[in-house]
C-alpha cells in the first residue's frame, strides 16, 4: 500500500506471519474463504493466534465494487450447498464460543444471500451447542422478507456497516445508500429487540469530526447498541485513496462520545475493524444488559 503520505508511527503494526499458517491450512483443509484473508485485514496475525476469525459466506467474489474494498468484484460461482456445514466444523475445530459470519453482497441471487446465512446459523448451532452467533450482512437491498429470514434464525448480534457518512456514502459505496443502511438496521430492531445490533465506520476518507458525530447520533436513533470506528488504509493505488490518518486521540473522543450517546460499546482506534475481538465485546455487553436488565426490569 502506498498512500503518498508517510505512514505515522501508531500505524506501524508489525504482522507475524507465522502466526497465520494453522488457521490457514484449516480454510485450505475445508475450503472456506475468512474475511481476514481477502480484506486482508491487518490484524489477521493477531486474531488467528487466538484461533479466531470470521467466516466469509456465498464465495469470495462480489458483485458489487465498493471503493475502499480488496474483495474481488466479478460474476460469482454458483452456490455451494455443502459452505455451512464446513463452517460449523470449522468453527468446532477452533472451539469457539462466539463466531462471526460474514458474506459478499451477491445482489444475482433471489434471495441475494439470506438463506444461506440462516443455513450457516442453523448448522453451527446444531454442531456447537451454547455458541454465540454474529453475522455480518449487506444490505439485502433493504428488502424486508430478506431481512427477515436472517432475524428469524436469531443471531445473537446482526452487524451491517454504514462504512462512512452520508455525504461520502455515493462515493465510497456501490449500490448502497446511507439512508437504506439506517433503515436496515431499524428494521431488525423492529423485527426482534432482543438481537442486539452494530455497525462500523472507517475515517479517513475526508469527512469532518462534526460528521462523524452526526452518523453516531443517526445510528442511536435507530436503536444501534455497538459501533466499531477504524482508519481506513487503502488495499492498493487503484482503490479511494486516503485523506488523513486520524490520530488515536480523535479515535478516543469518538469512543467516549459513543458512550455518552447510549451505546452499549463503541471500539475506536486505528486498527479497529468490524470484527475485531468481536468476542470480548459481545461479552461485556452481554454483561452490561443483564446488569441493565437487573436494575431496570
Amino acid at each position: 500500500m502506498n498512500t503518498g503520505m508517510i505512514k505515522p508511527e501508531w500505524m506501524r503494526k508489525k504482522i507475524q506471519w507465522l502466526n497465520l499458517r494453522p488457521m490457514a491450512e484449516l480454510n485450505t483443509d475445508l475450503m472456506l474463504n475468512t474475511v481476514c484473508e481477502s480484506a486482508d485485514c491487518p490484524n489477521r496475525s493477531e486474531c488467528w493466534w487466538r484461533g479466531v476469525a470470521t467466516f466469509m459466506i456465498l464465495g469470495n467474489t462480489c458483485t458489487r465494487n465498493c471503493g475502499f474494498c480488496n474483495i474481488d468484484f466479478g460474476k460469482p460461482d454458483p452456490l455451494d450447498p455443502q459452505e455451512p456445514e464446513r463452517v460449523a466444523r470449522a468453527v468446532q475445530k477452533l472451539k469457539l464460543e462466539h463466531v462471526v459470519v460474514t458474506s459478499v453482497a451477491r445482489d444475482e441471487l433471489l434471495d441475494q444471500g439470506a438463506n444461506q446465512f440462516a443455513r450457516s446459523i442453523e448448522a453451527i448451532r446444531r454442531i456447537n451447542p451454547g455458541i454465540t452467533i454474529e453475522v455480518l450482512t449487506p444490505d439485502f437491498c433493504g428488502k424486508e422478507n430478506l431481512i427477515q429470514i436472517v432475524v428469524d434464525a436469531k443471531p445473537e448480534i446482526f452487524n451491517h456497516n454504514i462504512e462512512t457518512i452520508a455525504r461520502l456514502t455515493p462515493t465510497v459505496r456501490f449500490k448502497a445508500t446511507y439512508s437504506r443502511s439506517l433503515n436496515f438496521l431499524q428494521t431488525i430492531k423492529q423485527m426482534d429487540a432482543g438481537i442486539f445490533t452494530k455497525s462500523g465506520m472507517m475515517l479517513g476518507l475526508g469527512e469532518t469530526f462534526d460528521e462523524v458525530v452526526e452518523s453516531m447520533k443517526d445510528l442511536r436513533s435507530v436503536g444501534c447498541e455497538i459501533l466499531t470506528i477504524g482508519q481506513y488504509l487503502p488495499p492498493s493505488s487503484k482503490h479511494l485513496p486516503l485523506v488523513e490518518y486520524i490520530h488515536p486521540d480523535i479515535f478516543k473522543k469518538y469512543e467516549v462520545l459513543g458512550q455518552e450517546l447510549g451505546f452499549l460499546s463503541v471500539a475506536s482506534g486505528p486498527y479497529i475493524r468490524s470484527s475485531y475481538n468481536a468476542d470480548e465485546i459481545f461479552a461485556s455487553i452481554k454483561d452490561s444488559a443483564k446488569m441493565a436488565s437487573e436494575l431496570y426490569g
